[in-house]
């Protein structure tokens, strides 16, 4: 899953970061971070494989400690619904990285200190409006002889019970964070994005509107992809060396807001960026309009046509007969398209990656790895003994490795910083459309929703029925409020994929 390649990868100059960014985010700075963190850990751990002995251990790590909430009361959520029945009203829901990780258990348990699972959690949507998990399932396939093991864990009140929850929440929670990192984060933005970076440099000119319009959206990527490859996602690099290898939320319907209604109804992420959403397609339309005033010069325009040809055939040349492309024939087939590609490249990108440090630099919150089995897989009398004497031991061993831990925390807050010259959406007008009365007034207008997203979000998360969002020690949800200041702040939204 990792590349191999040299140290360096080649950006042209007018995709490398200005002076200020190349202060802000390199592999150098990387690489300070962690030498600034490490050198005690280096010298006095001659084992990198050695775990944290006890929880207040993983504290030291921090200069503030992290308030956990109190355990949920006995009362079952689920007691009075049937489960053929909660189907049918929509309220059990499935993380399934069963079928995805399951060829690579074999592979992933050669690794000294790593093991995998196939995993399958089982959720239910609350009268609160919260998800709450039912169930682990945890399979092994064939292997070395041995057949398929598999084992479903659920939450208990007894000892021994809640001990085995917690470890399988600990394994598909470091499933879960390499997905995010490596599909979520990396594949469907920094990749997605560099296909329709290249072509518009070879097949637009600098004059051509569309190129004009997506500039902003494509500045600095592929240089923050070439560091991503020399220092993240490279072989041994920190992703393969810290971390393991959704549809359905939403039904189209044309009375609901935005013309959606949503299978959670409080579901921040969908909640702000419908509204974002809504500001980009209106944004863009207003643009297109003012130069593809009908559908006959979309298709006349050789350049445009040209530059989503080599999207579809040389960018996804794997990809290029699916039935799925969209077609460039109308104005609405390019706003459509424009519109989703800078979504992708500012509330999408911004939503998976800026709040990572707060709700995962704190690594039992988010583990990215997992290193032991589970205790009930292949139970011998002493290692179960050790278990029952001391389950917190087990699963502190099963949590990654204090070197791990410290690399993805610099990391994580690294990529979690906004720039001090950072470029928000809607922030401030391109020269190239100032001068343009009609483009300067659509622009004026997109920058005044966006204003007026700021304050929809603070009203919703000040909103003590949006339990997702609001209520004692709850985080509210500002990942999607456009604007920011410098450092890690959990809000702002780039333009670009400049991190």
């Amino acid at each position: 899953m990792s590349e191999t390649r040299s140290s360096n990868v080649y950006v042209p100059r007018d995709e490398a970061f200005s002076t200020v960014k190349s202060v802000t985010f390199s592999v150098n700075l990387v690489s300070s971070v962690l030498h600034a963190l490490l050198p005690s850990l280096e010298t006095a751990i001659i084992d990198t494989d050695l775990g944290f002995p006890y929880f207040t251990a993983i504290d030291s790590l921090f200069n503030e400690g992290v308030n956990l909430p109190p355990l949920s009361n006995k009362n079952g959520f689920l007691r009075n619904l049937l489960p053929r029945l909660a189907l049918k009203r929509k309220k059990l829901f499935i993380l399934d990285y069963h079928d995805l990780l399951l060829p690579y258990v074999k592979k992933v348990r050669e690794v000294k200190g790593t093991t995998l699972y196939g995993s399958r959690t089982l959720f239910f949507l609350t009268q609160e409006g919260t998800l709450r998990p039912l169930a682990i399932e945890l399979t092994r396939p064939p292997m070395n002889g041995k057949p398929q093991w598999r084992e479903v864990y659920t939450p208990t009140w007894n000892a021994t019970g809640c001990w085995l929850w917690r470890l399988a929440k600990a394994h598909v929670l470091a499933h879960d964070s390499g997905y995010h990192q490596l599909v979520s984060h990396w594949l469907r933005t920094h990749c997605a994005t560099e296909p329709y970076i290249i072509a518009a440099n070879r097949q637009l000119s600098v004059i051509h509107p569309i190129f004009r319009l997506m500039h902003p959206h494509f500045r600095y990527t592929m240089e923050i992809n070439a560091l991503a490859r020399e220092a993240l996602i490279n072989a041994d690099g920190i992703i393969e060396a810290s971390f393991s290898p959704a549809k359905g939320m939403a039904v189209e319907d044309p009375t609901a807001p935005h013309g959606l209604k949503l299978t959670i109804e409080d579901y921040p992420f969908a909640n702000d960026g419908l509204i974002l959403w809504d500001a980009i397609k209106q944004w863009v339309t207003d643009y297109v309009k003012h130069y593809y005033p009908d559908s006959a010069l979309v298709e006349s325009d050789k350049e445009l046509q040209a530059w989503w040809t080599e999207i579809r055939t040389v960018g996804h040349a794997d990809k290029k007969d699916e039935p799925w492309w969209p077609k460039l024939k109308t104005v609405d087939d390019l706003v459509g398209i424009l519109t989703t590609m800078i979504w992708v490249t500012s509330g999408h990108h911004s939503a998976v990656n800026f709040g990572q440090y707060d709700f995962a630099g704190y690594f039992p919150n988010r583990p990215t790895i997992a290193r032991t089995n589970m205790p009930t897989e292949e139970p011998n009398d002493e290692e179960l003994k050790f278990f029952l004497t001391k389950p917190e031991v087990v699963l502190l061993k099963c949590f990654p490795s204090q070197i791990q831990a410290t690399k993805v925390m610099a990391v994580l807050d690294v990529l979690s910083t906004h720039s001090p010259e950072e470029e928000y959406i809607g922030a401030a007008i391109e020269g190239v459309w100032a001068d343009n009365p009609v483009i300067k007034a659509a622009f004026e207008r997109f920058s005044g929703k966006l204003k007026e997203l700021e304050g929809v979000i603070d009203a919703r998360n000040a909103n003590r029925n949006l339990n997702n969002r609001s209520g004692a020690g709850v985080v509210p949800y500002e990942l999607l409020k456009p604007f920011s200041v410098p450092g890690v702040t959990s809000m702002g939204v780039p333009n670009s994929i400049s991190i």
